[in-house]
């Protein structure tokens, strides 16, 4: 039994020399300042999204895909944990894109964890991609595969009031030295 906290130990050394190996510090990103278990409420309620994806990412490109579609975000069993359904078309090109958000709130570190679902398939994102707001603006970091290289990962939201928020994805292949935005979602109310 004495065991296992030792082999934790070593799995927490382990990725943290990963992270310094990538140039970025291991415990990414800072708790925020203030309680943030209502930072998410202005989402709450159903939006018309528009939305620009680069497929291509890091490579330079500029060639940019534009869908419209709804994004719903409603509060789960009463707590301040939400889930968002996302579904997007572009009819020029007959691409289509339907997404689920679980995002969490932790007191304690005050700080959010989104997860990007695939109901269809039955499976989790993982990792969390964890993060909180300060002056309005929330950014949310986590590592991922992009075709077989670790990058990381930069959710970035901001909003005016309930009638307007803005969602940037962004890639950074040298530990959050530069940043290629790739995903660009604005968001309105659905029945102004």
């Amino acid at each position: 039994m004495r065991l296992l906290p030792i082999l934790a130990a070593a799995a927490t050394l382990a990725a943290g020399a990963v992270h310094a190996a990538a140039g970025v510090p291991p415990a990414f990103p800072a708790p925020a300042t203030h309680d943030g278990a209502h930072d998410f409420d202005f989402l709450i309620g159903d939006w018309k999204a528009h939305v620009k994806r680069l497929p291509d990412r890091l490579v330079g490109s500029t060639k940019w895909l534009e869908y419209e579609g709804v994004s719903r975000h409603h509060k789960l069993l009463n707590t301040n944990a939400n889930f968002e359904e996302f579904e997007v078309d572009d009819p020029a090109d007959h691409q289509h894109i339907k997404a689920q958000t679980l995002r969490v709130y932790d007191p304690k570190s005050r700080q959010w964890a989104i997860y990007g679902l695939d109901l269809d398939a039955g499976s989790v994102g993982m990792p969390a991609t964890i993060g909180s707001f300060e002056n309005g603006v929330g950014r949310f970091y986590d590592y991922e595969d992009w075709k077989g290289r670790w990058v990381l990962v930069r959710f970035e939201w901001s909003h005016a009031g309930k009638d307007h928020a803005h969602m940037e994805q962004a890639f950074s292949a040298d530990g959050g030295k530069t940043w290629e935005v790739n995903w660009i979602c604005d968001l309105t109310p659905e029945h102004p």
